[in-house]
């Protein structure tokens, strides 16, 4: 499996392009937005003659969904995510307003409802889904158990956790998710959040903050 980093839009949003052998690919959080951005994306997918299938989405705030209806409309790629964000989907073009960006066409339904789904596929490949609800409560981590590979979302940063403050946040739901349903995947694999640069959950054992308070029992954060 092969990953690509594209950093897009005023909120500077991690967008990943993964594809295999068969050269189907799917897009993680498209957040391109723009002329300028899409161009960017579609001349990525041309030069490695890709073939994008999907929009997965981790969760529905827009700075992630900005770029899901280029991929529909140029490549017929349908947007997987979880209906629980739904009603994120739904007022995205308020929230985008309400941080200062003209979010102009966002997509307005989901096609692969991921809610209660183990796993989706693409090309030769397979993601398993793993609910990890907090940030939003809809939202959704990639996992790739071969190659040790998760894409978090907004759930875990390089030594930080996502917002909880937003609609539909809830902190102790969010240290669950990385406590319970995070973390026991190992030390070894390497995250691809939806903001900031790479880790792994051997470093944020260690060095994030907000986790290792609740790691050495500083924080109930259960209740």
């Amino acid at each position: 499996m092969k990953i690509a980093r594209l950093i897009f839009n005023p909120i500077q949003e991690n967008t990943y392009v993964v594809w295999d052998e068969t050269l189907e690919a799917a897009v993680i959080d498209a957040g391109n937005m723009g002329e300028r951005e899409n161009e960017i994306l579609a001349k990525f997918i041309s030069d490695n003659g890709l073939k994008p299938v999907l929009a997965l989405n981790t969760h529905g705030h827009f700075d992630h969904l900005l770029g899901v209806n280029f991929l529909r409309e140029k490549y017929g790629a349908k947007l997987a995510m979880s209906s629980k964000d739904d009603f994120l989907l739904k007022n995205a073009s308020v929230s985008a307003e309400l941080f200062g960006v003209r979010a102009g066409d966002l997509p307005e339904a989901i096609d692969i409802d991921l809610e209660g789904q183990e796993s989706i596929s693409f090309g030769a490949t397979t993601l398993k889904i793993i609910s990890v609800p907090g940030h939003t409560p809809g939202h959704v981590a990639f996992y790739e158990p071969q190659s040790k590979v998760l894409f978090t979302g907004d759930t875990l940063f390089r030594e930080s956790i996502g917002r909880t403050d937003l609609p539909g946040g809830d902190y102790s739901w969010i240290m669950r998710s990385i406590i319970d349903n995070i973390l026991p995947l190992g030390d070894e694999v390497k995250i691809y959040p939806g903001h900031g640069d790479v880790s792994d959950l051997g470093h944020e054992s260690m060095y994030n903050p907000f986790v290792v308070e609740v790691l050495n029992n500083e924080v109930n954060y259960k209740n």
